[in-house]
């Protein structure tokens, strides 16, 4: 029997490990250059919008990670499941879904009247022709929680797609919502032995967008897809500018060769500031997506100690460096997970700023200050420990310059050493680290993806968490979460773990990321979407 859950449908989802280290996906379309409008000029759009971004918008396969962007990506392809503010699960290509009382079983009714890009028709058996290309390179998605539990889908009729699951998964829902992978390609645009790993014969998309030109590494064209169900979008074409350096695309808005620059990193502190303080333009900061944290590694002997983990937090100014290094742009985080995600608006006590309090753990430790020396001593050994951070990374390398200043007030040596990005992905996996800094990947991954990573193996997390004397429950604890049908115990389950971690203080929350965007005055109805790596544009305005 199927019980019909709301379409509010509480999300969270769970496998999404650090997607940094995720596959990358090998699609590739035939040519550097493309165009549907045989050689007329994109310019005589009544309404056309200019961003940049750093990268080429990469191959647009649905099925498959980078080079594709993701903000691409949303543009052309939708979801069957859409996922909104505070967390809810709203249709989309489907309109409509029950799940059976065992939580293994979902029945998704589709939307009738819906077509790809080039006119044909989206249904059940290209649905499931999406979930067999996908499934086809499973171990190319295992960081995707519902493709682990995924049994068979079914095409129960025309507008019907039944999806079951090997054991019940609460996050099914939400892990559908993401941008990819399981967004749908149309037929036209599969290979001939339908392995879409390859590659795409072209980006066929039920979107409010589809791909008018392409040059790769210099730009794209979006024009709005004539065949789309939904609202039409107010703009007739968004042109994608690819310009790598952040300056050169500030001097490029200022000239009035963009409209607006959006996204994250994309534009510098400094820079953002200077736009919005020019009282010119329109700026504004979104919600947190995500919260930069420290990672202690509990594997070390000195971190072991919650005392230890204790002073380090009370010994450092945290609200004077975000807001001197950030300049404002980011918010101190007392929560681990920012309250706006679901199952996260749990009352922690703040860690404030006490140089007293840091010393007092450190005495009751036993690490000592002996006369002359200006670091404690434990047994003769020095309490000494390094940081790693992304060397590209000018936020991360002065907040480690900062707390290594402040540290060494209460006695403690840090090292800082600055590393590419993948040989600090490298030495965390391996447990190779004393400290590191690292995120979490907001909405919609969140919570879900959050607490795998603290139980899961293989990614850094759950090891560097590993010597915590409730680690074991912790882990079952997680396994029930996401596991559960019952709502009630769910966030109880979650209140647990969350506050349990925030009181081990083995990941330590420093600030709250939030996406920037700034924009010509004629730029009207922007909106950051609630998913963090959806597009912008469907509702965004400009004024002639």
């Amino acid at each position: 029997m199927f019980t019909q859950r709301k379409k509010t449908l509480p999300a969270a989802l769970a496998a999404i490990l650090l997607i940094t280290s995720m596959l990358i996906g090998c699609g590739k379309q035939d040519t550097n250059t493309f165009s549907s409008n045989n050689g007329n000029n994109t310019a005589s759009a009544e309404k056309s919008i200019i961003m940049s971004w750093p990268r080429d918008i990469g191959t647009m396969n649905p099925h498959t990670y980078n080079p594709s962007q993701l903000f691409a990506q949303s543009m052309i392809y939708e979801p069957l499941i859409k996922y909104t503010e505070g967390g809810k699960l709203e249709p989309e290509l489907a309109e409509s879904w029950t799940i059976s009382e065992d939580g293994k079983e979902y029945i998704f009714k589709l939307r009738e009247n819906v077509k790809f890009s080039d006119g044909t028709a989206f249904n059940a058996a290209i649905v499931k022709k999406n979930f067999d290309a996908v499934m086809k390179n499973a171990n190319m998605h295992s960081w995707l929680g519902v493709i682990n539990v995924m049994d068979k889908t079914e095409a129960i009729d025309e507008f019907t797609f039944k999806m079951t699951l090997k054991q019940a998964y609460y996050p099914a829902l939400q892990d559908l919502s993401l941008v990819r992978p399981l967004r749908f390609l149309g037929e036209a645009g599969f290979p001939d032995d339908g392995d879409t790993s390859k590659g795409i014969k072209s980006s066929v998309g039920t979107g409010a967008w589809m791909l008018a030109e392409y040059k790769k590494d210099e730009y794209a064209v979006f024009k709005r897809n004539p065949n789309y169900w939904g609202e039409s979008p107010k703009v007739d074409q968004i042109k994608v500018k690819i310009i790598p350096d952040a300056e050169t695309r500030v001097l490029a808005f200022e000239k009035g060769e963009l409209d607006l620059i959006y996204g994250e990193g994309v534009i510098s502190m400094d820079s953002f500031n200077q736009l919005k303080e020019s009282g010119k333009y329109t700026t504004e900061l979104s919600d947190p997506v995500g919260t930069r944290s420290l990672l202690l590694n509990t594997t070390n002997a000195k971190l072991a100690d919650l005392r230890v983990r204790l002073a380090l937090q009370y010994g450092f100014n945290k609200q004077a460096m975000v807001e001197g290094v950030t300049l404002g742009l980011e918010d101190k985080a007392d929560n681990i997970l920012s309250t706006n995600f679901p199952y996260t608006d749990i009352d922690v006590e703040p860690i404030d700023y006490n140089t007293d309090k840091a010393n007092q753990y450190l005495d009751e430790a036993g690490w000592t200050l002996p006369e002359g020396k200006s670091v404690r001593e434990k047994d003769g050994q020095a309490l000494e420990l390094e940081l790693m951070y992304d060397k590209t990374d000018p936020i991360q390398k002065a907040m480690a310059e900062t707390m290594q200043a402040e540290w060494s007030a209460i006695g403690v040596k840090l090292n800082i050493t600055g590393l590419e990005l993948t040989v600090q992905i490298q030495r965390r996996k391996a447990g190779e680290f004393d400290m590191d800094f690292w995120y979490n990947y907001g909405a919609p991954y969140d919570p879900h993806s959050f607490i795998n990573v603290v139980a899961e193996k293989g990614w850094g997390v759950s090891e560097a968490n590993s010597a915590l004397p409730m680690k074991a429950e912790l882990d079952e604890q997680i396994h029930q979460a996401l596991a559960s049908t019952d709502e009630t115990k769910r966030q109880q389950l979650y209140s647990s773990i969350l506050l349990t971690l925030q009181e081990q203080s083995a990941i330590m929350p420093i600030s709250y990321i939030k996406k920037t965007v700034v924009y010509q005055n004629k730029v009207k109805d922007f909106a950051f979407p609630a998913n963090r790596d959806e597009n912008p544009f469907n509702g965004i305005d400009i004024s002639k």
